[in-house]
């Protein structure tokens, strides 16, 4: 089976899984008790929090400064910025294109009766900068919160955040990034994504999965969302997986040390991934093509097709990917993100979304095109 679903989930960094075994045979340790077991795995706790906030190009041992939340991953990191970075009743913007966890959030506040708009997007998946103006023009701005991904991950397509975060910082509003997808991918420090909260979630870039981040700027205040503990300054409390924690770290380091190299590499494969499809496949529209995308990432749609008839084909043929959000693929609804993009119907139900990662090799993405196109053609026939 060749795994081109690393937008869903990608394996695990060989030498991550040891720094979690490692710590898993240090046997029971709780990072809040008071004996000496317990503070040891506190100080290992900190440590990796430091090494993370310094992949992020963030001093995190400031007092007052800037810090770090971990939480169980993405959907909980996102959730917890959207609720608890101003009161239940503060308007809150988000694009058309979010993750699933940040439109369900969204959806079910206005359910309650906050004040939620959503951002429409170019026909190439860009999130429009003077949408986000307009509507802030109307709202108190200075209460508003606002949240845009870093990169789409269905299309790949990457946003203009330095441009979001200008027109917040004029308004007075906070933003929020989803930088699942591209963080480990793409240049991850805090200058590149200038926010008042960022979401990182280990398990895009060959960490473990059940962790998660949520980096808080300095002078920014939480309200939790859950309770029952003083961890993390009460702020996600809970007892702190330290194992996942460690290796969030050490992924997270790997990563950053990679990753101009690997962007080089998964580019040219994904381009000859492209090319060879569309040399042996008619009617292909690969979204986003002409925008920068992540590098790894190919969204086409197969004129002729549906997905899911592509899906079946294409796991029998051993090759696994995805018609979009993993969190939804299970049920395989429309794309919410094609749709608020005006594709046709055709490209809607007939998108694939194809992702590649670091550990991809040149011969397997050959491989793979090749199968892609058998199956293609075969069903198209």
């Amino acid at each position: 089976m060749i795994y081109l679903d690393n937008n869903a989930t990608t394996a695990i960094d060989p030498q991550v899984a040891e720094v979690i075994a490692a710590e898993f045979q240090r046997g029971p340790a709780n990072p809040s008790s008071q004996h000496a077991i317990g503070r040891s795995s506190s100080d290992r706790l900190d440590d990796a929090i430091l090494r993370i906030g310094a992949c992020l190009g963030s001093d995190l041992s400031l007092p007052g400064g800037a810090r770090l939340i971990t939480t169980s991953g993405g959907t909980e990191s996102n959730n917890l910025a959207l609720a608890g970075l101003a009161t239940p009743d503060s308007p809150l913007i988000v694009s058309s294109i979010e993750h699933a966890s940040v439109i369900a959030f969204a959806e079910q506040a206005k359910k309650s009766g906050r004040q939620v708009h959503v951002l429409p997007v170019t026909p190439n998946g860009v999130v429009r900068i003077d949408a986000l103006q307009q509507t802030l023009a109307t709202l108190d701005a200075d209460q508003a919160v606002v949240s845009v991904m870093s990169a789409n991950n269905e299309t790949g397509v990457v946003q203009p955040i330095a441009e979001v975060a200008e027109v917040c910082r004029q308004a007075g509003a906070l933003l929020h990034v989803d930088a699942t997808q591209s963080i480990g991918k793409l240049p991850a420090t805090v200058n590149e994504i200038p926010a008042a909260a960022i979401t990182v979630t280990p398990h895009k870039f060959h960490g473990p999965a059940g962790v998660g981040a949520l980096w808080i700027d300095a002078g920014i205040k939480l309200r939790p969302l859950l309770f029952g503990g003083e961890q993390q300054l009460v702020t996600r409390p809970g007892t702190e997986p330290v194992a996942l924690i460690l290796g969030m770290a050490k992924a997270l380091e790997i990563a950053v040390e990679k990753q101009s190299a690997v962007c080089q590499q998964m580019v040219s494969r994904r381009d000859q991934f492209e090319a060879t499809l569309r040399r042996e496949c008619a009617g292909l529209l690969i979204h986003g093509e002409n925008e920068k995308r992540l590098p790894g990432t190919s969204c086409v749609s197969f004129a002729g097709t549906d997905r899911q008839s592509m899906l079946m084909a294409l796991d029998f043929a051993g090759v696994a990917c995805s018609s979009g959000s993993a969190c939804s693929s299970g049920s395989s609804p429309p794309s919410h993100v094609l749709l608020a993009m005006g594709c046709p119907d055709w490209a809607v139900e007939s998108a694939i979304r194809f992702s590649l990662c670091r550990f991809s090799t040149d011969e397997e993405i050959a491989d793979a095109a090749d199968r892609i196109c058998r199956v293609y053609n075969r069903l198209r026939s």
